[in-house]
């Protein structure tokens, strides 16, 4: 239950940052080659653009990966209970 419990705390995570910084160097090359990334259409365009945040975008899958996490850490703190009994 620990190592379950473990892999569901820290993936979430991992995959949303490395897809936050992945979208991240896209945003990068765009404005370094004077353009504004469009955050919902995912190109970038000539013309000033809103920003729109990821919660805005992919509420499931910011919501899901930290309720993941959140179960994750319930299954650590149930692993470390149960397994010092």
């Amino acid at each position: 239950m620990l190592k379950l419990g473990l892999l569901l705390l820290i993936a979430p995570i991992l995959l949303l940052l490395g897809l936050y910084f992945w979208e991240m160097s896209d945003v990068r090359e765009c404005t370094y080659a004077g353009g504004y990334w469009d955050y919902m259409e995912g190109v970038c365009r000539d013309t000033p653009q809103p920003f729109v945040s990821w919660l805005e975008r992919y509420p499931l899958l910011v919501n899901g990966g930290m309720l993941l996490s959140v179960a994750g850490t319930v299954m650590c703190a149930a692993g470390m209970y149960i397994g010092k009994r």
